[in-house]
């Protein structure tokens, strides 16, 4: 099988990795299989797979949540090295075509002294959901790299 399948299985086509990576075969390395688990349960376990329902949460919290995934991704790459080249590749993608444009429409807006408007943390919150889609998607591809089962209520595509 080949990533070109995978990504698309789990909607992820529009990272837009190079050819050649995705049309080589999907058989990530232990390292892969290793840095995805370790990916995976964060993200599991953070608000980008998870609903903020309305009247629940703060908007700021999870925009610094999301942030933290750049941190957290670098140290799992660093850790793996180089044999977990097919994991780094992808989690790259997502934080740059993903979680950036996000935060940085969002950022300036939530460092500012004053909160938002109401109609602003609307639009983010409708954002987050839309992002949120997108995550829960890397998160299954990460649970198939990692050779595990997704968690509860992540085994259905949305």
């Amino acid at each position: 099988m080949k990533w070109r399948y995978m990504l698309g299985e789990w909607g992820l086509a529009k990272l837009q990795l190079p050819q050649g990576f995705v049309d080589a075969e999907f058989a990530p390395h232990e390292a892969d299989r290793e840095a995805a688990w370790e990916l995976y349960i964060e993200l599991a376990t953070r608000i980008s797979t998870q609903p903020l329902p309305p009247g629940q949460g703060v908007e700021a919290a999870a925009l610094e949540s999301l942030h933290s995934l750049f941190a957290t991704t670098r140290e799992i790459m660093k850790r793996h090295g180089r044999d977990a080249q097919a994991f780094a590749r992808i989690g790259i993608a997502v934080l740059n075509r993903i979680v950036r444009p996000m935060l940085t429409r969002w950022h300036a807006r939530f460092a500012e002294t004053t909160t938002p408007d109401e109609a602003s943390l609307m639009i983010f919150r409708q954002e987050l959901e839309a992002m949120r889609l997108d995550m829960l998607a890397y998160a299954r591809l990460l649970a198939a790299i990692a050779d595990v089962a997704p968690m509860a209520g992540e085994d259905e595509h949305e």
